[in-house]
């Protein structure tokens, strides 16, 4: 009779717990049919855009229940190349955390020789050659990654090295916060992206918003990017498709780490 109480008990607990995760139509109740799908899918929905004016963006207020501040911090730098995607991690990888998910931002060495399929050269193409966490933005010796953590923290800021075959060395700021059932991480570039020696995008002016809630389907990965560029530049360069590119990789680079973790 003890078992058979202890055991209602578990189960009281597990629904609780489920009932306080958000469902992806309670954060996107507003989502036309045709992106939800996309998001449920593989390779997730992504849109990118070179005019940010005339560019929906499906995180903001009146399409979706997200913290407004994920997509004002992206907007306030004024950029003039926006890349959106949603995707959700289904439930068949079982109950991810967001300690799972913050030990799988940290494996940052995992980054390095992760690519994309070339369309120019009919292969998969690294995009980053090299990938390691330094000590700070002043002194940009490589460092190891830590073992998984077994406690969550607040906040957390890391510094990031990563080599481009096309850009050379881009240094990252990598900004981690806790926002309730959440986790926001968001990455700035705090040194000049180059090309050949030419700024192509100054310091401070890349951000990434990388935004993982778990949910009752299973864990929600939303992100938005945007970069503040020249249009000379954007005339010499496919920048819609790099940060496209760039984007894409570092959300896969978070969902293999997830998947790994369980």
């Amino acid at each position: 009779m003890k078992k058979i109480f202890y055991l209602l008990l578990l189960l009281l607990f597990a629904n609780n717990i489920n009932a306080q995760l958000r469902a992806f139509n309670d954060i996107f109740p507003n989502l036309d049919q045709n992106t939800k799908a996309l998001a449920f899918k593989e390779f997730g929905y992504m849109k990118s855009s070179q005019k940010t004016s005339g560019f929906i963006i499906m995180g903001n207020e009146q399409i979706s229940k997200l913290d407004p501040q994920i997509v004002n911090n992206v907007l306030q730098m004024k950029p003039g190349f926006l890349v959106e995607s949603i995707m959700v991690l289904n439930e068949n990888y079982g109950a991810v955390s967001l300690l799972d998910i913050y030990n799988a931002l940290g494996n940052i060495n995992d980054l390095r020789g992760r690519g994309y399929n070339s369309a120019t050269n009919k292969k998969p193409v690294p995009l980053f050659v090299e990938a390691s966490r330094i000590i700070s933005n002043k002194q940009t010796t490589a460092i190891p990654d830590p073992a998984p953590a077994k406690t969550l923290p607040e906040n957390e800021t890391v510094y990031i090295k990563l080599k481009n075959v096309t850009f050379g060395n881009i240094y990252y700021r990598g900004e981690m916060s806790l926002i309730q059932n959440s986790l926001r991480y968001t990455l700035t570039n705090f040194r000049n992206i180059s090309y050949f020696f030419i700024p192509i995008v100054k310091e401070e002016k890349f951000i990434a918003q990388l935004y993982f809630e778990p949910i009752q389907e299973g864990v929600l990965v939303y992100s938005i990017a945007g970069a503040d560029i020249s249009y000379f530049v954007a005339s010499i360069i496919d920048i819609d498709s790099a940060i496209s590119k760039r984007l894409n990789v570092i959300i896969t680079w978070a969902i293999d780490g997830i998947k790994k973790s369980r």
